[in-house]
């Protein structure tokens, strides 16, 4: 305790310098967690909105159906899917594909219809909850119809709108039925966007004469599994159906969220490399300085390693002087922007989306223990590692040349 009391009065010897290198690890601690936070932030915005959005953190398909989405490539035993999943815990969605022609007065567009359990859907994702105007569908079939917005405009259908949809039906016969927009989607992704006409599951099967067929069942767990662990889940009672989770069904995501583990690992090297060197150069500066007392300090009989030791422990207590105000004023910003979040809409002109999913606008940051230690003990070893040239040029000092330095 005395060694690092010597150290925090040596450390003030020199204030005006001190508190110049004391100020750039602090900026350099806080600006590392608010960064850290909002990137961490970043990353979990971008799997929340893929995974609870409507994805999942894993799906089962038919074989091939993914390549070739035909009405008769169909999941054999859905229900055995739906009950094992159910039993550990993790929300499951079962859902139809079909597609057709839709159309509202004169207007018409291809779309892709989704047949839903709404019940399932609004226990499992988070969709049902993303509307723009208007509301889900029921949970009794009632030949209502939710559209995705860019579809909506393109047909200028509005809640309350009666739309056509003509299908080939499954049994090879013509398929047609009248629906009501009940309501309309926020952004969501492309495919929803432009396409996606979510309608009850009976009326799916009435119109497509589906005969029950399930083409995918997605599955959320809401963090509680990992997705390699739903996707086990689902394996076991899948048979010879496809289970995939969102890192194969969304590779690019995917890749970008490692992509970001590299971009912090560089973003950081940088900001310990400038903390680094400004303590060396403040060490340098002392050493320097006390040269005649290193001198005196040999003379005496301290050994090499004492010097060093010493040297050291004034760069750790400065660096922990330092790191505890950055700490402070990184946790108060983290703070903020966790609660209150930068908003990106101003300068994005529409909303962002990536890998076909859409992201909130809101960035917010993801504050956590690691985020904010993580900066802080690494600054500890970084200022310890670059205090040890300083003090290794102490350590080497001749005491009889160290006396007589002017």
């Amino acid at each position: 305790m005395n060694t690092f009391r010597i150290g925090w009065r040596n450390i003030w010897r020199n204030g005006k310098r001190t508190w110049i290198t004391v100020v750039a690890i602090a900026l350099n601690t806080a600006i590392l967690i608010v960064s850290y936070a909002l990137m961490q932030g970043m990353m979990v915005d971008m799997v929340d909105n893929a995974t609870r959005m409507v994805v999942g953190d894993a799906q089962v398909h038919a074989p091939g159906y993914r390549l070739d989405q035909s009405m008769y490539k169909c999941i054999k035993e859905p229900e055995k899917i739906v009950d094992a999943a159910r039993k550990a815990g993790i929300q499951a969605a079962a859902r139809s594909y079909g597609f057709g022609l839709i159309s509202s007065g004169s207007k018409s567009a291809g779309g892709i219809f989704w047949g839903v359990d709404p019940a399932a859907e609004q226990k499992s994702f988070e969709l049902s909850k993303h509307m723009l105007i208007g509301e889900y569908l029921s949970a009794e079939p009632g030949k209502n119809v939710v559209l995705g917005q860019k579809l909506a405009k393109s047909l200028h259908a509005d809640v309350g709108s009666e739309i056509v949809a003509v299908v080939q039906a499954a049994d090879g016969s013509l398929g047609n039925e009248l629906f009501t927009v009940c309501g309309i989607l926020k952004v969501a992704g492309e495919k929803i966007d432009r396409g996606g006409a979510i309608i009850h599951r009976a009326d799916f099967e009435e119109l497509f004469v589906s005969g029950g067929r399930v083409h995918e069942i997605a599955l959320n767990a809401w963090g509680k599994l990992s997705a390699e662990e739903v996707a086990g889940v689902a394996s076991v009672a899948a048979g010879d159906d496809e289970v995939k989770t969102w890192k194969q069904l969304m590779p690019l995501l995917f890749e970008m969220v490692k992509m970001f583990d590299v971009a912090i690992f560089i973003f950081g090297l940088v900001f310990f490399l400038a903390a680094g060197l400004g303590v060396m150069n403040t060490m340098l500066m002392a050493t320097y300085e006390r040269i005649r007392e290193f001198g005196i300090q040999k003379a005496m009989g301290s050994t090499p390693w004492r010097i060093m030791k010493d040297v050291s422990i004034e760069a750790f207590v400065m660096a922990v002087f330092s790191t505890l105000i950055g700490a402070a004023i990184g946790v108060a910003a983290g703070l903020y922007f966790q609660e209150y979040g930068i908003n990106l809409e101003a300068m994005a002109r529409e909303t962002i989306t990536f890998s076909g999913i859409a992201f909130d606008p809101l960035w917010r940051a993801t504050l956590s223990g690691k985020i904010v230690m993580l900066p802080v003990f690494v600054m500890w070893i970084i200022c310890v590692v670059a205090a040890l040239y300083p003090a290794g040029k102490a350590a080497r000092l001749n005491p009889v040349r160290a006396m007589t330095h002017v």
